[in-house]
């Protein structure tokens, strides 16, 4: 039976991934985690224990400091220190302990954010993302790395927007401000957006760890759908069971908006922006994704139509 040992177990993803994993389970967390071998480590104020990784097969390496909004250059040490640094220093005493796998599930933004209107696929690398971005593909480069100096199999992920039961971050915010009837009907601008959802991305991590075409290779993740800004708020309207309004907001209302702030001109900008990444590497390992936002029978916070 796989020996199996889990970072970022209580996040949106994490929580998902326990729920599919068979074998024996440990891991790594701030607070105890219920009916599974929790070892506490808090990554910002403490050294990782050794003898976490005695007896592991496989790590998956979900923890890590996410997308902040804010950035801010008091921001950067924590972010090297989580992202790269906790990365490196699990990557190190896995192979000390001749851990066979080591799952790395880092963000689309690593590879930076394609100009042109195909989809950025694995080869395309730009500047990463923001800091976040950044501290990912430095993490996948020093994880690379220690694969090739190793017998230890490295495999990365890069999931694109993930969406799901109780979704966090900029999805949350929407689907609140929709079920609250505040949210503006947005227009159609035909900018792309790439997504998965939590379940297609949990399979998709399984498949990279044990397929032997995963060794020292990275996977995007999507489900294979290019949304604008227009398709995703239908579909969370659908998900919320809530009618999609016929009249949509004048794109000029949100053009004299980006005016009003810096930061409602950054979140526009995203909303509105293209990020669309192929998943065609992946697909050749045998993916399939599942599910599609726009399905009628989606799942968002619980909510089934």
């Amino acid at each position: 039976m796989e020996n199996i040992l889990v970072t970022g177990s209580s996040g949106f993803v994490g929580k998902s991934l326990l729920k599919v994993l068979s074998g024996n389970v440990r891991v790594l967390s701030r607070q105890n985690q219920t009916n599974v071998e929790t070892i506490i480590c808090d990554f910002e104020n403490q050294s990782i224990p050794k003898n976490s990784f005695v007896g592991i097969d496989t790590v998956y390496h979900l923890a890590g400091l996410a997308h902040d909004m804010r950035e801010t250059d008091d921001l950067r040490g924590l972010y090297k220190k989580l992202n790269v640094d906790v990365t490196v220093r699990l990557a190190e005493l896995a192979v000390e302990n001749g851990v066979k796998r080591f799952v790395f599930v880092s963000s689309v933004k690593a590879g930076g954010i394609s100009v042109n209107k195909e989809p950025a696929d694995e080869t395309f690398q730009s500047i990463p993302d923001g800091i976040y971005g950044q501290t990912k593909r430095d993490a996948e480069l020093k994880l690379l790395e220690i694969g090739r100096a190793s017998d230890m199999k490295v495999s990365i992920i890069r999931p694109a927007l993930v969406y799901g039961p109780d979704v966090k971050g900029h999805l949350h915010l929407m689907l609140s401000a929709i079920k609250s009837g505040w949210f503006p009907p947005l227009p159609e601008t035909g900018n792309r957006r790439s997504m998965i959802h939590v379940d297609d991305l949990v399979q998709a991590i399984l498949l990279i760890a044990h397929d032997y075409r995963g060794d020292g290779g990275i996977f995007i993740a999507t489900d294979g759908v290019p949304y604008s800004a227009r398709s995703i708020y239908m579909g969370i309207c659908i998900s919320a069971g809530r009618s999609v309004p016929r009249w949509t907001t004048p794109n000029v209302v949100f053009t004299a908006l980006k005016l009003c702030s810096r930061s409602l001109r950054y979140k526009l900008d995203k909303l509105f922006g293209s990020e669309y990444y192929s998943s065609a590497k992946l697909e050749k390992l045998g993916f399939v994704a599942n599910h599609k936002l726009t399905d009628r029978k989606i799942i968002i916070n619980k909510h089934t139509v």
